[in-house]
């Protein structure tokens, strides 16, 4: 729902104003000067302000450049008399959306209302695109041609077109976010907002005013109305991540507003309503908590309309080759690399690893290693993915005297290679060359031990 300011000195003014809007929709507050309506637009979040020329104190064109200083965006509609074109002219040069000269009709107000809201809409969304640009940490695109990914591409051909809920499961870093991307942006929604909401970020309260918004004075820290991500999401798709950690107390609120697409704000007793899609995901199997009670089966029932399982990157080895190239070519842009390549050797590592991070932890390990490779170029040497390195050496390492052990003309690969070789060879020995009690005293993975047992020529024993 949009919600609309008018500032006017003429209560009578205000009250036709404020019922003709709201007989159209919209969600109306007034204000009896320019004073009046400056704090209003410091607390609550606006959609547009409507506002006479001439009032007593501040007056339209202070007004505006008030709401500017704010809020460069906020579309904001002179209302003028007939012989101050001239002062109209002069607001629209300091950012006024548009002037209406009384006297105008209903249907002329309403037209110059509605370009405002869709002009203010594109600027958000626009500015949300941005941000979510910049701070985007997961893959960019959908890669894979194995069998079980292209059933998951054919899934959302089918899904996207209906405004059916959709519930994607899959083990953390399958990439259930872009999944969802691909289903808003196949959907005839594709021009309206896609809206993110982790359910795991927040505490039940501020997830509850995340979703809903609130009201000034709902709570404390409450200074201003704020709009929820289901206002926010009006005539797109809102994203529920992690949606088996919402709390149970809030599952019963969701539900409705699901089922009814109608809610009220934290703190409010106004019902606004909505239209928006639903795509929720989560790494949990939601069967099992609703089995055990804490999960809604109701909600449960609603929200897995359809379903999309993506499978882990262990069960699509052979996409991994794909990937890595993708990778290459985007850690190359952004670390401006264009010459980054990767041997053989690396490529061959990368294929035996067990993933337990999946894609996105594939994605970090060649971020990393296109960073620390030498010569642009990615030896296996390089790969080390955060699952190998997670027990690191802490107190023994501050302890050493590494003039005692280590020759001071010693060079570091020498040095590197000699100390690897030989923890290897006392790691293997001390588990009866047992690879896989081998690997866990190293701290590494079993595919990663046989790698560097073949590099350094050491016998299985």
């Amino acid at each position: 729902m949009y919600s609309i300011l008018i500032v006017d000195d003429e209560p009578n003014y205000l009250v036709i104003l404020s019922e003709l809007l709201r007989d159209e929709g919209f969600e109306v507050f007034t204000a009896p000067g320019g004073a009046e309506g400056l704090d209003m637009v410091r607390n609550v979040d606006l959609d547009l302000v409507i506002t006479d020329m001439q009032m007593p104190g501040m007056n339209g064109l202070q007004l505006l450049q008030a709401i500017k200083k704010i809020n460069p965006d906020l579309p904001v509609i002179m209302i003028t008399a007939f012989a101050e074109v001239d002062k109209a002219v002069a607001a629209m040069q300091v950012g006024a959306f548009n002037y209406l000269a009384k006297p105008f009709s209903n249907d002329e107000l309403i037209v110059t209302i509605n370009k405002a809201l869709q002009h203010y809409s594109l600027i958000r969304e626009n500015s949300r695109l941005r941000k979510a640009i910049h701070t985007r940490t997961g893959f960019a695109g959908m890669v894979g041609k194995n069998p079980r990914m292209v059933q998951v591409y054919e899934l959302i051909e089918k899904v996207a077109p209906t405004p059916s809920s959709v519930l994607i499961t899959g083990e953390s870093g399958t990439g259930k976010e872009l999944v969802a991307k691909a289903i808003h942006m196949n959907s005839p929604r594709q021009d309206k907002a896609f809206i993110t909401v982790n359910c795991a970020a927040l505490s039940e309260n501020l997830l509850e005013s995340e979703l809903f918004g609130h009201e000034k004075g709902a709570f404390t820290g409450a200074v201003a109305m704020r709009k929820g991500r289901f206002e926010l999401a009006d005539g797109g798709t809102l994203f529920l991540d992690e949606i088996g950690e919402i709390p149970l107390a809030l599952q019963a609120k969701l539900l409705r507003a699901l089922q009814e697409r109608r809610f009220e704000r934290v703190g409010g007793s106004k019902t606004l309503s909505v239209d928006v899609r639903i795509i929720s995901a989560t790494n949990k199997e939601l069967r099992e908590e609703v089995d055990k009670g804490r999960f809604r089966e109701d909600l449960y029932y609603r929200l897995n309309v359809i379903h999309v399982l993506l499978p882990p990157l262990r069960e699509r080895m052979d996409d991994i080759p794909i990937l890595v190239d993708y990778f290459i070519r985007t850690v190359s842009e952004r670390l401006a690399k264009p010459d980054l390549s990767i041997s053989p050797d690396a490529m061959r590592l990368l294929v035996t690893l067990p993933w337990e991070g999946n894609v996105r932890e594939l994605e970090n390990t060649i971020e990393r290693a296109g960073i620390l490779c030498n010569n642009n170029r990615i030896e296996a040497d390089d790969v080390q993915p955060e699952s190998t390195t997670r027990n690191l050496p802490a107190v023994w390492s501050n302890q050493m005297d590494i003039g005692q052990l280590i020759p001071e003309a010693a060079e570091l690969n020498e040095v590197l290679y000699t100390v690897e070789e030989k923890m290897l060879n006392r790691a293997l020995e001390s588990a009866g060359y047992v690879q896989a009690r081998a690997a866990e005293k190293l701290g590494i993975t079993k595919s990663l031990l046989q790698y560097k047992m073949k590099k350094y020529g050491i016998k299985k024993g």
